[in-house]
């Protein structure tokens, strides 16, 4: 029982073999069959440098995390400096103006008295030291 020829049996019913791929076609088959996977290798490793660039980068998620933290700090030091202009301010009006904050500046830093008075200057408070490590 042969149920037809071997060159039926391979090529279909029609017993004619197609024509072979032209050296253009085979050329461009290659190329399809190497470039789909290489290009969508290439495709990832443009994406995963892409995120790392954005993560760690010149001005990428770190970089903007450590001004972020700069800025709030910057901002509690403009923010106590304000506060302290407004009280050295405060305090000039008053020498400008009040002749209790005159009197009690004169007293306390050029050590004017009235007379009658006596002024008694004590040294400044030595510094702490700490004690031997070895005791």
């Amino acid at each position: 029982m042969q149920e037809g020829s071997p060159q039926q049996q391979t090529h279909g019913r029609s017993g004619r073999r197609p024509p072979p791929p032209s050296l253009s076609e085979r050329a461009v088959n290659v190329v399809v069959r190497i470039w789909r996977p290489a290009g969508s290798v290439l495709a990832v490793a443009l994406a995963l440098l892409l995120t790392w660039h954005v993560v760690n980068g010149k001005h990428g998620l770190s970089v903007w995390q450590q001004k972020r933290l700069e800025d709030k700090q910057l901002r509690k030091e403009i923010d106590s400096l304000e506060q302290e202009n407004a009280r050295l301010r405060e305090r000039v009006e008053k020498l400008k103006s009040d002749p209790h904050a005159i009197e009690r500046e004169a007293r306390e830093k050029l050590h004017y008295a009235k007379p009658g008075e006596v002024i008694y200057s004590l040294p400044p408070d030595p510094p702490a030291q700490n004690p031997p490590a070895g005791k």
